[in-house]
């Protein structure tokens, strides 16, 4: 299956005029952020290559990030490790997904949102279960999405070199839980995860 157009044209004839997907990176991972994306694709000059960026390599993904950041409307939301340990992952993620979408230059009318639920935005939503793999708008948004996290988290490895954050993007691997074992918990540990939590009991 490869994203299409076919949500956006579908809701474009059922009168809406600004669509936007929607999607994050992040949920999943031990420490570091969330991140949103949310993408006005322009649908006279949608870049090639756009899919589902669990899909792509990472330099297939950094390859269609300019292109997307030059021809559509781009709107980035980010949630620390703290701000999720503060109101729990689901509502860190809605949240980026509002910071996402009120980052947008222009407000969409409609949100294609990828999932099953969806934040409360200033536009009406469509959730859309594997979205990512189906909107081309959502497909875009988690290519945004992925690229500016794994870029943070890149920084994030030069900040705290001992936890190979630019190897694993924080997710749970052994080499991440080895270097847990080592050097303990950082800042940019999500604390209220419960291998992290674990570690802090001790």
């Amino acid at each position: 299956m490869i994203p299409t157009f076919t949500y956006e044209s579908a809701a474009l004839s059922s009168g809406h005029s600004i669509i936007c997907g929607v999607d994050e990176a992040g949920r999943g991972p031990w420490a570091g952020p969330v991140v949103a994306g949310a993408v006005i694709l322009d649908r006279h000059n949608i870049p090639p290559g756009l899919n589902d960026s669990k899909k792509l390599n990472e330099a297939k993904r950094e390859a269609v990030f300019d292109p997307i950041m030059q021809s559509a409307l781009v709107g980035v939301g980010i949630v620390s490790a703290a701000e999720i340990d503060e109101i729990n992952i689901l509502q860190a993620t809605f949240l980026a997904m509002q910071r996402a979408v009120t980052a947008l230059k222009t407000k969409p009318d409609l949100a294609l949102v990828d999932g099953n639920k969806s934040p409360i935005l200033t536009c009406k939503t469509k959730t859309i279960i594997g979205g990512d793999a189906k909107s081309l708008s959502i497909a875009a948004a988690s290519i945004i999405a992925k690229v500016t996290r794994d870029r943070m988290m890149h920084a994030l490895d030069r900040q705290y070199p001992d936890y190979l954050f630019a190897k694993h993007k924080g997710y749970g691997t052994a080499a991440h839980a080895a270097a847990l074992a080592r050097h303990g918990v950082c800042p940019e540990h999500r604390k209220t995860f419960k291998p992290i939590a674990l570690i802090l009991a001790r």
